[in-house]
């Protein structure tokens, strides 16, 4: 009896392997639009619109000389612009029917904040937990610009900025499929989390936002303020980069892979 042998499908080609590659090195020009082509989740077959796609999605792409380049794979962390995010919603997920209440950002480079964005989003419900949390009301919002609006204009604010959140799975997904429903894209900015960083830098027993802003004497007040949320998390990062050997960390690639490291603070080592 003759066996065939199993035959083992070959791995979809991805963006997301394209820019793997990239944060290894540059790739050429010419090439870079042959991988574009072969992208199975490419969403032109154009490959010079796609392109441009990339780049309006917060990409950071570059050009050196004939080839493309990551950003923040050449940036260091004084040159580049962080834009800090958070947001207050009405349930926890996009495609449960839940939206984005209240969006506020500030934009920190080398040491100073640059510039900030703040709305709240107009919504018909808010369910009485929420309500109870963030003291937004369904009056608060009756005047408020519709969703839309306010993701055309943070996306503008955004840019290709890394994106820094407390806990940056939630922000980044939430905003990523609010923008994918009004057909803005998606978000592909770098990201960086604030819990992930501070847990290989400061010296505390919980990571929540509340725990932080107490063992670091943050006084900033209306938590569960997305302006106000946003404010504080920029005031961790700074900490955080205070507490860095910068001799090892030089690009912000550097810093978006140390905060994914196995340095770890325990509390073996806080009671040494």
């Amino acid at each position: 009896m003759k066996l065939n042998k199993r035959v083992t499908p070959k791995p979809q080609f991805k963006l997301q392997n394209i820019i793997q590659r990239l944060l290894k090195e540059p790739i050429a020009y010419v090439e870079f639009l042959e991988l574009l082509g072969k992208a199975n989740d490419a969403m032109y077959e154009n490959a010079e619109l796609e392109f441009e796609l990339l780049l309006s999605n917060g990409l950071p792409l570059d050009f050196d000389g004939d080839f493309v380049i990551l950003k923040t794979t050449k940036n260091n962390i004084k040159d580049q612009s962080f834009c800090i995010v958070d947001i207050e919603t009405n349930g926890g997920s996009v495609k449960k029917g839940f939206q984005i209440i209240e969006l506020g950002a500030v934009k920190y480079k080398n040491g100073q904040i640059i510039d900030k964005f703040e709305s709240l989003v107009y919504a018909k419900e808010i369910p009485p937990y929420v309500q109870e949390v963030t003291k937004i009301t369904p009056k608060m919002l009756e005047n408020a610009p519709r969703l839309e609006k306010v993701l055309k204009d943070f996306k503008v604010f955004l840019e290709d900025d890394v994106f820094i959140a407390h806990d940056i799975k939630f922000d980044y997904t939430f905003i990523s499929e609010s923008f994918e429903k009004y057909n803005l894209g998606k978000l592909l900015n770098r990201k960086l989390c604030t819990i992930d960083l501070s847990k290989r830098t400061i010296l505390s027993e919980k990571y929540g936002l509340s725990s932080l802003k107490e063992v670091l004497n943050i006084e900033v007040n209306n938590h569960h303020r997305a302006y106000y949320d946003a404010l504080t998390t920029a005031i961790i990062f700074e900490k955080n980069l205070n507490n860095i050997v910068f001799l090892k960390i030089k690009t912000v690639e550097d810093l978006i892979n140390f905060s994914k490291s196995d340095n770890i603070i325990n509390n073996h080592q806080k009671k040494e």
